[in-house]
Order: C-alpha cells, then structure tokens, then sequence
C-alpha cells in the first residue's frame, strides 16, 4: 500500500503593490478627479468661510454648510479608495454609493454656486468661491458619470 504525501505552503511574502496605502490609485483618473473635487471644495469652503461681512448671510451659510458636507463625504470615499477600506465592508454597494453622492452633490453644489454668484455683490473671495463650486461641480458629474457606468452599466453575464 503506497501513500501520497502532500504538502502546501504559504507565502507571507508580499509584493510592493499589497501594501495598506493604494498609493497607485492616487495616479488613477478616478483618483485625481476625487483629489481635484476635494481641492476645489476645500478652497470653495475656505473663500467663503474667511470673508468678514457676508452681503447674504443665509445663502452664504447654504453654501457653506453644502461645500462642507460633500467635503467630508468625498474625503471618506477617498480614504476608503486609499486604504483598500472599500474591500472589508461587502455588505455596502459602495459603486452605488458613490454614484448616489456624486448625483446629489453635483445638483445641491450646483445650486448652491448659483446662489453665490448671484449674492456675492462683488466681494472678489466670494466670486472665487462660487468659480471654484461650479469647478467642483464639474469635477464631479465627470466622476458621476464613470461611476454611472460601473454602477449601472451592463453586469458580465447579463443576457439582453
């Protein structure tokens, strides 16, 4: 009677890509449009947040409270890209997520540029804040619409 022996190993080894930090997603177009959305709220926020003397107080404070929610919110998205967070936590459909974030951030930051165009009354740092949200608002229906095709795009295997 002959017996089979067989043995496996493991690897602990890992290769410079597995670490922790995603460090290539920063390089990636999905990557540097979140990085651009998050400068330009967080210049939006600062211009309208360091002005004395708002000529509007309710439309700046809108404006403000929007641009900073969506900072925060697409800051969280890019540290869950960033540190593979994404990946521990299956049970959220974070393509969906995102797509319904940018899809409201794109309307309620849009709405709130407008406004603070039209109130601005030509304090130069409030006209810059109102540039940079329409800027934000591009940046992300960009972003909304290739996460729309992640999300909502023909699923492998689907039969038309």
């Amino acid at each position: 009677m002959s017996h089979t022996v067989v043995t496996t190993t493991t690897s602990t080894v890992r290769s410079p890509g597995d670490g922790v930090l995603n460090m290539g997603y920063t390089q990636t177009i999905p990557g540097l449009l979140k990085m651009g959305q998050l400068l330009s709220l967080l210049i939006a926020f600062l211009c309208v947040h360091c002005v004395r003397g708002w000529p509007n107080w309710y439309a700046f404070q809108f404006f403000e409270v929007v641009v900073l929610w969506f900072l925060f919110a697409f800051l969280i998205f890019f540290i869950m890209h960033l540190f593979r967070l994404q990946g521990r936590m299956p049970c959220i459909n974070w393509p969906l997520t995102e797509f319904f974030h940018y899809s409201v951030g794109v309307v309620l930051i849009f709405i709130a540029s407008i406004v603070a165009a039209v109130k601005s009354s030509g304090v130069s740092a409030l006209v810059v804040a109102s540039v940079f949200g329409f800027i934000a608002t591009f940046l992300m229906a960009v972003n909304l619409w290739t996460s729309y095709s992640v999300a909502c795009g023909p699923q492998p295997g689907a039969s038309m």
